[in-house]
């Protein structure tokens, strides 16, 4: 049976099973990138919930493990020197696990180096402008009932980067071509999040995109997916 006692956070969150991977998340569009890619390779885990409402992912055993106190975070008690190993950010995790199983991305470095391009490019740009549109068209609209610029600035932006996953999306069903990877993993749950959580869909006009949602539509509508988006079930 595998040692975890070195990770404080299981601690909080005790391991039923520590010799498969231990998952602490949440159903984000962050969160549920880990949960979907481990559905995806079928990979043995154990999902714990980090209650926002409690702010678990600020406790300090979260934040041994993940210092930016952020969702999601995982150990692997099979690392690759075959010791424990824990990981965060939400990016990370999926290119750890598609290499620890060689699936989700191309063994060629040239489809390889398009993969993480798009990872990044979902990282860096999807996932923060997304993420602050919804904040000012969702939660803070009544903060800036005076200044229409946060909110627009982000909606724009939004839309732009829709505009760059159309055009990409014109050339093959996923984002890299012919197969599904981690890069779709981690960009079809922020644009689902425009419709399904920040009610976004008329104020950015997402019917402008129709390559986009129909692979939304695709990958959403995968087993893995569909059960992905469920765990950690909440409370």
């Amino acid at each position: 049976m595998a040692d975890l006692s070195a990770f404080p956070i299981t601690g909080k969150w005790p391991a039923k099973n520590p010799d498969i991977i231990q998952l602490y998340s949440l159903p984000t569009p962050n969160g549920v990138k880990a949960s979907i890619a481990l559905e995806e390779l079928d990979l043995a885990y154990e999902p714990h919930l980090v209650d926002f409402g409690t702010n678990a992912q600020k406790s300090p055993e979260f934040v041994s493990l993940n210092p930016n106190g952020r969702i999601p975070a995982l150990i692997d008690p099979n690392g690759p020197d075959g010791k424990p190993i824990g990981i965060f950010e939400s990016g990370a995790i999926l290119f750890y696990l598609a290499e620890k199983t060689g699936k989700l991305i191309p063994k060629d470095a040239r489809g390889r180096m398009q993969v993480l391009q798009w990872l990044m490019f979902q990282m860096g740009g999807v996932g923060p402008m997304f993420g602050q549109y919804g904040h000012f068209h969702k939660f803070a609209a009544d903060k800036v009932t005076n200044n229409s610029y946060p909110a627009e600035r982000y909606r724009d932006e939004t839309r732009r980067l829709l505009g760059v996953l159309e055009g990409q999306l014109k050339h093959g069903p996923w984002l890299t071509g012919a197969d599904y990877t981690i890069a779709d993993i981690a960009t079809w749950p922020w644009v689902r999040c425009l419709k399904v959580f920040y009610d976004g869909e008329a104020d950015i006009g997402l019917d402008a995109f129709p390559a986009v949602l129909d692979w939304w539509s695709r990958a959403e509508a995968r087993p893995a997916s569909q059960k992905g988006l469920t765990i950690p079930a909440r409370g």
